[in-house]
């Protein structure tokens, strides 16, 4: 299985990519995982609507190159169907199972992602219908990743 994360913006916070860097130390006795992210575009105050459409659109274009038809693509998005981790580590086994060894997952920046990278997806994924901080978002993606394949080997770690 090979999951890729795909990420609008990096992670600033040194407590964030010490808490990734961990988990991508942990993920490879079940899964290739890779973090791929995407320069986001600065954005000020009180920008219009079609500003904000503008720069998701951007964003959306720089995310696209690293789409491959081959992916089961899985968009991050608060209005999209919300899973347990037991569902999403179901998910993730079925796929494999049907033969789909490549996942992307894409969070987006901070104004969320473009209707174009969300028509692409073959799910959209909602964690909660409360907004996270999308570098947050990346380390509570990673950990739920890490839970699914423990619950799919009924390994210890889920409670």
């Amino acid at each position: 299985m090979h999951i890729t994360i795909l990420t609008v913006g990096r992670l600033k916070e040194k407590y964030l990519q010490e808490a990734q860097k961990e988990y991508l130390k942990r993920l490879p006795a079940y899964a290739r995982v890779n973090v791929v992210e995407v320069s986001d575009e600065p954005i000020r105050e009180g920008l219009s609507a079609s500003m904000e459409d503008i720069i998701k659109a951007r964003e959306g274009a720089r995310l696209a190159k690293h789409l491959s038809a081959d992916d089961y693509i899985i968009a991050l998005n608060r209005e999209g169907r919300q899973m347990t981790s037991e569902d999403l580590s179901g998910l993730i086994s079925g796929l494999a199972l049907s033969g789909k060894s490549s996942i992307t997952l894409i969070i987006g920046g901070t104004l969320g992602l473009s209707p174009e990278i969300l028509k692409s997806a073959h799910l959209s994924l909602s964690f909660s219908k409360m907004t996270f901080p999308h570098q947050l978002m990346r380390i509570i993606l990673l950990e739920q990743i890490f839970r699914a394949f423990k619950i799919a080997r009924g390994e210890p770690y889920h409670r």
